[in-house]
């Protein structure tokens, strides 16, 4: 089964012979060897570049460990450069090279080379791309399977693919196994043998029990508003383990950084300013947190809002979580708005509401959207498939299946 990422294609696409070194990022296994080696391969040939004009690099094949040195890197691309036509260059998993930000700065020197490399270390954060390449460098993030991308290659009843999706998540090689004992065991098996051992590895992480505990303490808690000393007064109350707020920070930030999960802050809308105190977190993909959990905690409602963040992000929206203040004539309290979503001059006020079964319900998720004064759009996101429609206040109120399959919010009227 081949299934596009053609998101993502069009995106390098649209960056192809600029001066810039083309960077995807995203967890391992989500698919970004995929969208260079293959489906980008077969959009230059199609496109009428000679084969020999690809020069493609798996830094992780055993064969080509002799190109991880950076002078026989450079001598071996060299080599390969018979004419001044274009040059495609591909360099897969590209952390595994010494001085690797020095070796693809030198092939910004040959004119008539273009660069794109994949890297699922912690280096390849944003930030860290603006600084190494210091302008030279352009990031594309990639997410796991979205659901419509799920959806557009398998078809079928959408509701029991939705149920497989918020169970196991859109690792795209899951679309190729035949049963649910087969996607839970190689989501496991990810986990402890690739995910894990990675992260610990790579920042010599001494507790390994209590960074796979806290771990299991983040999947259990998505969504959930907290800080490092919350969590460390959770560990000391309910595990019986002494982790500083310091340590805890610390692990939280490996986890970011291998693209586990994602931190989404507390942003005061009518403020306009961050609150640093409570964030939440959520899984970059929900299966891989059913899995740390051996699949007890598969609750629809808060995955369901897990799966919304990820949707908004791989739109390319920066999304935060946001406050609103309340006041009456004996209290003031916060409200909350589960997310602020934010692309270019576009912003979104966004409830993931799974069900609206009365009218207390109701007005609970409507009371923050009602205290935001501006004009951009208000949505609330049901499970039920609905009808999108405006309330009174010009709330839409739509259906889940329609945010997922719909390109943007924006489509639906």
């Amino acid at each position: 089964m081949i299934i596009r990422r053609d998101k993502y294609l069009n995106e390098l696409i649209g960056w192809k012979h600029t001066d810039l070194i083309k960077i995807i990022t995203g967890i391992r296994r989500c698919g970004k060897s995929f969208l260079l080696l293959t489906l980008f391969h077969q959009h230059l040939l199609e496109t009428g570049t000679d084969e020999s004009h690809i020069i493609e690099i798996a830094l992780d094949d055993i064969s080509n460990e002799s190109l991880r040195e950076p002078f026989r890197m450079v001598e071996y691309v060299k080599e390969r450069i018979k004419d001044r036509e274009q040059y495609y260059l591909i360099i897969d998993e590209v952390q595994l090279l010494d001085r690797f930000v020095d070796v693809l700065n030198s092939f910004m020197h040959i004119p008539n080379v273009d660069v794109y490399v994949t890297g699922s270390n912690s280096r390849f954060l944003s930030k860290d791309v603006a600084t190494e390449f210091r302008g030279r460098g352009m990031e594309i993030h990639i997410y796991p399977l979205s659901f419509a991308e799920l959806y557009a290659a398998e078809g079928g009843d959408k509701y029991a693919l939705w149920k497989r999706y918020y169970t196991y998540g859109g690792l795209p090689y899951l679309a190729l196994l035949s049963d649910d004992k087969k996607r839970a065991e190689y989501l496991t098996s990810l986990n402890k043998t690739l995910y894990l051992r990675d992260i610990v590895e790579r920042n010599k992480v001494m507790n390994v029990e209590e960074f796979s505990e806290l771990m299991n303490v983040m999947a259990s808690g998505i969504g959930s508003p907290c800080n490092p000393n919350k969590i460390a007064n959770t560990f000391k109350t309910v595990k019986k383990v002494c982790l500083t707020p310091h340590t805890i920070a610390n692990y939280l930030s490996y986890m970011e950084d291998a693209f586990i999960l994602e931190k989404s802050m507390r942003y005061d809308i009518k403020g306009r300013k961050y609150i640093g105190t409570l964030s939440k977190y959520y899984f970059q993909d929900i299966g891989l947190r059913n899995a740390l959990l051996n699949f007890r905690q598969v609750e629809e409602t808060h995955i369901m809002e897990n799966v919304i963040y990820n949707e908004l992000r791989s739109r390319g929206y920066s999304v935060d979580v946001g406050m609103v203040d309340a006041r009456t004539a004996t209290e003031r309290k916060q409200l909350e708005v589960d997310f602020v979503a934010n692309k270019g001059d576009k912003r979104y006020y966004i409830q993931s509401a799974f069900a609206l079964p009365d009218e207390e319900k109701r007005q609970q998720e409507f009371a923050s959207l009602k205290r935001i004064n501006d004009s951009f759009k208000k949505v609330i996101i049901m499970r039920e498939d609905i009808a999108p429609y405006h309330d009174d206040n010009g709330v839409l109120i739509m259906g889940l299946m329609d945010f997922l399959l719909k390109t943007d919010i924006d489509e639906i009227r």
